[in-house]
């Protein structure tokens, strides 16, 4: 957790994927998120957190159902968002922050 920690709390916006493999649209959204790090390249970082095998991160952030993606900017939400995006809805929502 503390490497996470680290991680968050850069200027250089961090988006978490939250995830698990038994999760559908988890799987649909994961090409789009290597779209999205293609697309943005080095402006932002990009973590995908399994909510089994990471439960303590996942409760400290409230994941209740996933895929939730958290954008982090110097260790603040800066948006949240649960559910299956497309490219365009979550470029849109994070555009203002990178």
């Amino acid at each position: 957790m503390s490497q996470f920690s680290e991680i968050i709390r850069s200027p250089k916006p961090t988006l978490v994927d939250f995830h698990a493999t038994w999760c559908g649209p988890c799987k649909m959204l994961a090409p789009v998120i290597v779209d999205l790090k293609k697309t943005v390249g080095d402006k932002l970082t990009v973590l995908k957190i399994d909510v089994d095998k990471n439960q303590e991160v996942a409760a400290t952030y409230g994941i209740q159902g996933v895929p939730t993606l958290i954008l982090f900017k110097n260790g603040n939400i800066v948006w949240r968002q649960s559910g299956y995006l497309t490219l365009n809805q979550i470029q849109n929502a994070i555009n203002p922050f990178i």
